[in-house]
C-alpha cells in the first residue's frame, strides 16, 4: 500500500513517452542479438548513479540532497561495457559521467594554455587534449553502437518512476539482466500533496517538517518488476563495526543475490561482497595510481551472473 500511495501521488514524470519509447527499443535491439546458445545472448545491465534529491516545496527552490558524485556507476559502467553488456545508466543530472573520470575538474579552462603575454593565442594542453579526445571517442563508440543508453533523474520521485519503467522493460530478459543498484536513494521524503507549493518563507522562524519514510522498493524490483534479474544493492555505512550486519540483513530482506558492502572512509579502496554463502574482500590495486576498486568488482559480478544465467538455463531444461 505504501509502494502504490508513493507512485500515485508522485508528480509526473516529465517525458515518460519519451523514456518509455527509448527502454522499449533499447531493449527490443538487445533481446534480439542472440547466440548460438542462451549463455550468449546479450545482457543488459542497469546501472543507478549518483543521489537523489528531496524538493521541499513542488515549485522546488530547496531541498535536501546527498554527497554522492556518481563516480563508482560511472566507473563501473566502462566496465561492464567492456565485458560485453549493453548498459542503461540511470544518472544524477550533472554528476560523475562514464569515460570522464580522468579529465580535469574543468575540462573547458584546463585543456587549454596561452602562448602569448596578452593571452590572444591559445592552444591545447597536449596531456589533457589527448584525455578529452580519449573520452569523446570512447563516449561516442559506446553510444553509436546502441550500446549505452542514459537516463536522467533528481529527484526521489524521478528516480524511483523510471526505475520501475526499467524494470519492467527488462523483464523480458529474464536472468540476462542485471540492475546494479549504486545510486544513493534518499530514506526520507515530503510527500507532495503535504508539500509547499511556493518557496518556504524564512521569515516565519523555525521550520519544522515532517518526513515521511520513503518505501522500500528492492523488494518489489525483485518480486513484482523483474523476478529473474540478477540483483545487486550497495549499502554505505560511516560504522564500519555494522557494516556487514548491515549489508547480511539487507540481503536477506531484499532477497537481493549480493550486497556490495562499503564504509565511507574507505569506500574507494576497498569493498566486500555479500552473498548468501560468503564474504568476499575486493581491494584496489595500490602500485596502480590509476587503479580502481570497480575492475575487480566488476569482473566478479560478471562471473557471478554468468553462474547464474546458467543455473537458470539448466533449471529451465530439467523442467523441459
Amino acid at each position: 500500500m505504501e509502494v502504490a500511495k508513493f507512485f500515485d501521488t508522485a508528480p509526473d514524470l516529465k517525458d515518460r513517452v519519451l523514456i518509455n519509447e527509448k527502454l522499449k527499443e533499447f531493449v527490443k535491439r538487445h533481446s534480439h542479438m542472440r547466440g548460438e546458445s542462451e549463455m550468449c545472448e546479450r545482457r543488459i545491465v542497469c546501472i543507478t548513479s549518483g543521489g537523489t534529491t528531496v524538493p521541499l516545496e513542488q515549485r522546488c527552490v530547496r531541498y535536501i540532497d546527498n554527497f554522492s558524485s556518481g563516480h563508482r556507476g560511472a566507473a563501473s559502467t566502462e566496465y561492464f561495457l567492456k565485458a560485453g553488456y549493453a548498459v542503461i545508466f540511470l544518472h544524477r543530472r550533472g554528476t560523475c559521467q562514464p569515460y570522464c573520470r580522468f579529465l580535469p575538474n574543468d575540462p573547458l579552462l584546463e585543456c587549454f594554455e596561452s602562448i602569448d603575454q596578452g593571452g590572444s593565442i591559445i592552444r591545447p594542453v597536449q596531456s589533457q587534449a589527448d584525455a578529452v579526445t580519449n573520452a569523446i571517442m570512447d563516449h561516442h563508440t559506446a553510444i553509436e553502437t546502441g550500446l549505452l543508453l542514459k537516463l536522467q533523474f533528481t529527484t526521489v520521485f524521478e528516480y524511483l518512476q523510471i526505475l520501475q519503467m526499467i524494470g519492467v522493460a527488462l523483464t523480458e530478459l529474464g536472468p540476462h539482466a542485471m540492475f546494479y543498484l549504486a545510486a544513493a536513494v534518499s530514506d526520507f521524503y515530503v510527500p507532495w500533496e503535504s508539500m509547499a507549493e511556493h518557496k518556504i518563507q524564512s521569515g516565519g522562524g523555525p521550520l519544522n517538517m515532517h518526513l515521511v519514510q520513503v518505501p522500500k522498493m528492492l523488494s518489489v524490483l525483485r518480486k513484482d518488476w523483474a523476478p529473474q534479474a540478477f540483483c545487486i544493492s550497495f549499502k554505505l555505512e560511516t560504522d564500519v563495526d555494522i557494516l556487514l550486519q548491515k549489508a547480511s540483513a539487507a540481503l536477506e530482506k531484499y532477497n537481493m543475490h549480493a550486497v556490495v558492502a562499503n564504509e565511507l572512509e574507505t569506500r574507494k579502496e576497498e569493498v566486500t561482497i555479500v552473498t548468501p554463502d560468503e564474504k568476499t574482500c575486493i581491494r584496489r590495486d595500490k602500485a596502480d595510481a590509476r587503479s580502481d576498486v570497480e575492475s575487480p568488482l566488476v569482473k566478479l559480478l560478471v562471473k557471478m551472473h554468468t553462474a547464474y544465467i546458467l543455473k537458470n538455463v539448466q533449471s529451465q531444461g530439467a523442467s523441459n
